[in-house]
């Protein structure tokens, strides 16, 4: 059976796993991301091939715009310094010898949702990953939505929710991500003059009115995002991963209010099924599924 290694790059670490044909990881590590990220990368990947010599391709999701046919990170902001521009999949190719995929760190989600997770059987599913920013992935009749012109396809963090709102890693102002996501969140607990961390607001929002309402101003405004979504893509379910979502037990009932008013029909909200799997499993999947 095939062993390949899928590769999850994010803002603040990065996630390696040799997996097979089953979904089955049969090794992880996890790093720090370091800048520059490129000579970085290439140094730790030919160390674990080192190590695992079985490997017979490498699957890459990475935070940022990706040109998947190329290979190639279109754009990445401030989050990854340098990072914009580097063609991943012909420097790792010519490095390594392995066959290279590249893709969006969130379609790569979304791929293992599809594949192994909470996602399977379905073919419109929308994926939101809650990290360092608001990622997207879009399963579109069973095929992922990914690449475009500028490798922009499926950047839903980037869609406006609030026109002339807080200045967004991109240069705009009031892009959703700026609202839902980790980064979102502790400028909420900031100006909210909260001395707490995102888990804490969670769990003092049972007891505290003022993380409360934070709280609920967090996932109206998920629910904002979530409804504009489903007037694009009519999705049969929407699937909640990233770092976020490791506290949904204690935000979902909340958020579920808040879409009562704003959902054009029912929809099915869920968690990430692999959580922190997830990214490693899908970029896995990038070279599995030929």
């Amino acid at each position: 059976m095939a062993k390949v290694l899928g590769i999850d790059i994010g803002g603040t670490k990065i996630r390696m796993g040799v997996i097979d044909g089953g979904g089955q990881i049969l090794y992880e590590e996890q790093i720090p991301t370091q800048i520059p990220l490129y000579p970085y990368l290439e140094e730790n990947i030919l160390r674990v091939l080192a190590k695992r010599p079985e490997i017979s391709a490498i699957g890459v999701g990475t935070h940022g715009f990706v040109d998947p046919k190329q290979g190639k990170v279109i754009y990445a902001a401030e989050t990854l310094p340098g990072w914009t521009d580097t063609p991943v999949k012909a420097w790792l190719e010519k490095a390594t010898g392995k066959r290279v995929e590249v893709e969006n760190d969130a379609n790569a989600v979304a791929l293992a949702e599809a594949k192994f997770g909470a996602a399977r059987g379905l073919d419109r599913v929308v994926v939101l990953t809650l990290g360092t920013g608001l990622g997207g992935g879009v399963l579109w009749d069973g095929k992922l939505l990914s690449g475009g012109p500028h490798g922009g396809a499926a950047e839903l963090g980037h869609m406006i929710l609030y026109p002339n709102g807080v200045k967004c890693a991109c240069g705009r102002l009031g892009c959703s991500e700026m609202y839902v996501s980790g980064t979102a969140l502790r400028r909420r607990i900031s100006e909210a003059g909260l001395a707490i961390t995102p888990p804490e607001l969670f769990e003092n929002a049972r007891t505290d009115p003022a993380a409360k309402q934070v709280v609920e101003e967090f996932t109206r405004d998920l629910a904002f995002v979530i409804s504009s979504l489903q007037a694009a893509f009519d999705m049969e379910m929407v699937i909640i991963g990233g770092g976020v979502s490791e506290a949904a037990d204690l935000w979902m009932e909340s958020l579920q209010q808040q879409l009562k008013p704003v959902l054009l029909n029912p929809l099915d909200v869920a968690v990430a099924r692999f959580e922190n799997d997830a990214g490693i499993l899908g970029a896995a999947l990038l070279v599995l599924d030929d």
